[in-house]
């Protein structure tokens, strides 16, 4: 069960950090180089398999994280856990608000303040959460197992 666990909370912080990763690398940029209208049709399209998968993702391994750090009495569990609440929690109060809010546009305003700097800096930090917390993770199975 132990082992099936480290599995579980290297695939999930992996996974994270690699979307992550991708997104600042790849979809970011892009974004910036779009008009506004064409970016706010791209956003509408790319977060469609993204939104229901990832938060699951996520807190999944917050869970198996948390349970290896009462199991095993480690600290590092218990820290990549924290890094990925973090992860969590920049997405659900700072992306998915300006998500919400970029979706729910017909056309853009002449005085449209635009988001993707902002999104792209909280982006930014999610990402290096969720890198920290893989690399946690990779510790504390290395260090424990």
């Amino acid at each position: 069960m132990v082992a099936v666990l480290d599995v579980l909370v290297l695939a999930g912080s992996g996974i994270a950090a690699g979307v992550l990763f991708c997104v600042a690398l790849s979809v970011v940029p892009a974004f910036l180089g779009m008009e506004p209208a064409q970016y706010v049709a791209a956003h509408r399209l790319i977060g469609k398999n993204y939104d229901p998968v990832m938060p699951l993702t996520v807190l999944g391994t917050v869970v198996a994280d948390a349970v290896l750090a009462v199991v095993r009495s480690s600290v590092p569990f218990g820290l990549a856990a924290v890094l990925l609440l973090g992860v969590s929690a920049v997405s659900h109060l700072a992306n998915v608000p300006i998500n919400r809010l970029v979706k729910s546009l017909d056309t853009v305003p002449s005085t449209w303040d635009d988001p993707r700097p902002r999104w792209r800096n909280w982006n930014l930090l999610r990402t290096g959460l969720a890198i920290a917390a893989l690399l946690v993770n990779a510790i504390a199975v290395v260090a424990t197992g």
